[in-house]
């Protein structure tokens, strides 16, 4: 059974698509239906009050309908958006005023991703005194390649997918020891999240990214972050959101932390990632 979520539990990854916003020439796949209108729906069955939009690839760098959604959720959304590496600063300051915290890095092969290795240090440079996100996803086991960049990145990091390991690795593997010595850093994170995009053991326990999530949430419980990755693009059928909001329970649990864990990683440590006001303002 799924404790009793904190207030301001966030879901620290969400795709918006609406009707009416055209497919960027870089998309690899059709656009799915994600409105935010369904996604509420979603959120107010699981009793989550907090969002994180990230943009899809397929809409690449073009944020309308992330903005649209940000204006439409107020202070309970964050956005994760796709800019081009020549965005101006006043671009940015106008991205903050909206709502949006981070700038997407989508680093896995033929994902439709915009942003190349290159530009990694220098945008982290200029959004490190916004307090914005770096959101990184790539295949965790280049991580010993990519650890020293990573770790002295300035400013904060986000790791999508708890680690994204394309062929999940045991954890004592030396790509998933690096994605914990990063951890160590201060602003760093991992999102506990989309186990069924790399699990080879499957549904329903995916066992093998089980293990790792487990092994992060006892090391580094105040740098573990929770998704839910809805509306699940390409995954059909798509997974229920309310099992995978029970997984994280589960591993919570299963790592000794418990409800008080549980109620870290959707409240606090999703607060700290992404500039929510923690603790919560008085009524």
């Amino acid at each position: 059974m799924t404790p009793q979520l904190p207030a301001g539990a966030c879901d620290c990854h969400v795709h918006v698509y609406e009707p009416g916003f055209p497919a960027a020439s870089t998309a690899t796949f059709a656009l799915p239906e994600g409105p935010l209108a369904d996604y509420r729906h979603v959120q107010h069955a699981l009793g989550l009050q907090r969002v994180v939009l990230v943009q899809p690839t397929g809409y690449g760098a073009d944020n309308r309908c992330l903005l649209g959604a940000l204006a439409e959720l107020g202070d309970a959304g964050r956005g994760v958006a796709v800019v081009p590496p020549e965005v101006s600063d006043a671009e940015l300051q106008s991205l903050h005023r909206a709502g949006v915290r981070g700038v997407r890095f989508m680093m896995i092969p033929g994902s439709g991703g915009l942003l190349p290795w290159d530009a990694l240090e220098p945008m982290a440079a200029r959004l490190a005194p916004l307090g914005w996100t770096i959101n990184l996803q790539l295949d965790g086991r280049t991580l010993p390649e990519r650890l020293g960049r990573l770790q002295h990145l300035p400013g904060k990091l986000v790791i999508d997918h708890t680690g994204k390991f394309l062929e999940p690795v045991p954890p004592d593997d030396p790509a998933f020891r690096a994605l914990l010595t990063l951890l160590d850093a201060p602003g760093r994170w991992v999102k506990l999240s989309a186990p069924y995009e790399t699990s080879r053991s499957g549904p329903p326990a995916f066992e093998d990214v089980a293990t790792l999530a487990r092994a992060l949430l006892r090391a580094h419980p105040d740098r573990c972050l929770w998704a839910s990755n809805w509306p699940h693009p390409n995954r059909k059928p798509r997974p229920a959101d309310a099992d995978m909001l029970a997984l994280l329970a589960a591993w919570c649990a299963e790592s000794g932390g418990g409800d008080a864990l549980f109620a870290r990683v959707l409240g606090p440590n999703a607060a700290a990632a992404f500039d929510f006001p923690w603790p919560l303002p008085s009524a």
